[in-house]
């Protein structure tokens, strides 16, 4: 910018630079792909008519009026960031562009089906990992045979030990078939919530153990019945994520050799005596149950020097599914 003053017999010295942040709406435009159409003249000479021309781009979606650039952007928004498609709808109305809801809801169907051989392949990915979580949750569908009534759907989500591959799974029920066709090719540790089916699956290659937060939660939560003894058993708890917390990668497994083992052995043993003198219906018995018919499995990772003592690593990521559900 000039100054308003007059500068015309000044010399210049410096310039000062401030700089904003600034954003520019997204831009709709028509792509256009030309391609040249060729006769031989050779051949015509010959009384044949040979055309040639160039093979248009491969597509993912054949004979789809919107380019990838917006189906992505498209899917992204409505999936990732959780607005729905009659929101979209208007914004692309504000720049001019009006697109009709049956339409890209159909542009979204596509983008799935075209994704299904990226799915496949990202699983087999996974299954070079030796150390799983899994976890699941539910959400509204509608039925198209039902008009404005919905049922209940399943993500069944698995997480590879280090977090950076995961792979959701929609399926209409809760049943065991679908998990079962997922998981007869992996081997390793299957890390869940407490729920029974993947104790039931006739997976002989998987060693399933549970997660360590879901009884704390149950505990946690059983407080205002027995304040005591729920206290006391969220303390020793809390020694062991301390341990986890002071470990360093190389001394791990020797710490909980240590220390984690002996105050799970401990803690396994007084939640035993202790429910035997409660009340069963009693909440704070009900946690207790919970967690003394799995301890051994909820102890598992305090043999290892890998395995995590939660499932925190894949709730988080399912936090996602529970925006988009709101």
């Amino acid at each position: 910018m000039e100054p308003t003053e007059d500068v015309s017999d000044c010399i210049k010295v410096g310039e000062e630079v401030r700089e904003t942040l600034s954003w520019k709406p997204g831009e709709i435009f028509v792509n256009r792909t030309v391609v040249n159409v060729y006769r031989s003249t050779t051949a015509s000479k010959k009384g044949k008519e040979i055309i040639i021309k160039a093979s248009l781009p491969v597509r993912a979606i054949n004979k789809c009026l919107a380019d990838p650039a917006l189906l992505a952007q498209i899917t992204v928004d409505k999936l990732v960031d959780h607005k729905p498609l009659n929101r979209q709808i208007e914004a692309f109305k504000r720049n001019g562009l009006e697109i009709p809801y049956s339409t890209m809801a159909d542009w979204v169907g596509l983008v799935a089906k075209a994704l299904i051989p990226l799915g496949t392949i990202h699983l087999k990915e996974m299954y070079k990992y030796n150390y799983w979580h899994a976890d699941e949750t539910g959400i509204a569908v509608l039925d198209r045979a039902k008009q404005k009534e919905t049922h209940k759907g399943y993500f069944r989500t698995f997480l590879t030990g280090d977090g950076k591959m995961i792979y959701y799974d929609y399926q209409p029920g809760r049943g065991g078939e679908r998990p079962l066709n997922i998981l007869k090719d992996f081997k390793g540790h299957l890390q869940a919530d407490g729920y029974a089916v993947y104790d039931e699956l006739p997976l002989e290659n998987i060693t399933v153990f549970y997660c360590m937060a879901h009884a704390r939660r149950k505990i946690y939560d059983a407080q205002s019945n027995n304040e005591k003894l729920a206290s006391y058993a969220l303390q020793e708890i809390a020694k062991l994520y301390a341990i986890e917390q002071a470990c360093h990668e190389e001394q791990i497994k020797d710490r909980r050799n240590k220390e984690s083992l002996p105050i799970l052995k401990a803690l396994g043993d007084w939640m035993k005596n202790e429910y035997q003198q409660l009340r069963p219906k009693s909440p704070i018995a009900q946690a207790f149950a919970y967690s003394i018919k799995r301890w051994e499995k909820l102890s598992l990772y305090a043999h290892t020097g890998n395995l995590m003592p939660d499932n925190n690593a894949i709730e988080r990521c399912m936090r996602n599914v529970a925006v988009g559900r709101k």
